[in-house]
């Protein structure tokens, strides 16, 4: 299996990516500067989280406009399985990859802890290693990850099974009370309609190791490695 991870000017969380590739994959991802639109054939592009050119303008819409995005959106359009975490999430909804978009968390305040996630479905390649239904504990870290789509989107979304993970208690319940940012439906990610996109504000890259204080963020990699390789 071959990677890329591309790298933005305040990209933070590229290096925690790298790793967690590293430690499911057995070699070296590689490292794509957002200028490099030409990179070498891949099986998963990743978009890390941080702070993409200072969140100026808004979250991830410079990103967007990125020279290597033009290449990542083709190739996503050809069914290459792309992961975008945090900001990288962010920049996902700006080029239209995946729908909705991420607004200000409703308490207007930078949110980081850990929060338990529930997993809505394990037939993509992004959650084989998982169970339907599991609740697990993955971190946040963000000031805009209140997710967001019109009335419209927000059915097709439910109906198509495009939700990923939702905010939950420990005890797997779904509620407010779980619900970190005020997303609708306690959505923490989504997929675009044919499952190779994923969008996500927790960092499962951020708790792939017992000396992080856990592991499961780990399953979502070794799932891609054992889909794609």
């Amino acid at each position: 299996m071959k990677a890329a991870v591309i790298v933005f000017p305040g990209s933070n969380c590229d290096r925690d990516i790298q790793v967690a590739l590293r430690q499911s994959m057995g070699s070296e991802p590689q490292m794509v500067w957002h200028k490099d639109a030409d990179f070498d054939d891949v099986d998963l592009i990743c978009l890390p989280g941080g702070f993409s050119y200072g969140d100026y303008l808004r979250c991830g819409a410079m990103s967007a406009k990125s020279p290597v995005m033009k290449e990542v959106v083709a190739r996503a359009n050809k069914g290459v399985p792309v992961l975008g975490i945090c900001n990288g999430f962010q920049i996902l909804t700006e080029c239209g990859l995946v729908p909705g978009a991420l607004m200000r968390n409703s308490n207007l305040k930078f949110v980081c802890r850990d929060v338990h996630l529930k997993v809505e479905r394990n037939d993509t390649v992004f959650t084989k290693q998982y169970q339907a239904g599991q609740n697990i504990r993955i971190p946040v870290a963000h000031h805009d990850g209140n997710y967001f789509v019109d009335a419209d989107g927000l059915k097709a979304l439910e109906d198509n099974g495009q939700v990923a993970f939702r905010y939950s208690a420990e005890d797997g319940s779904v509620s407010d009370a779980s619900n970190p940012n005020g997303s609708l439906n306690n959505i923490a990610g989504v997929y675009n309609s044919k499952g190779n996109v994923l969008g996500m504000m927790p960092h499962p890259e951020r708790l792939c190791e017992d000396v992080l204080g856990g592991t499961d963020g780990r399953p979502m990699f070794d799932s891609l490695v054992a889909a794609l390789s």
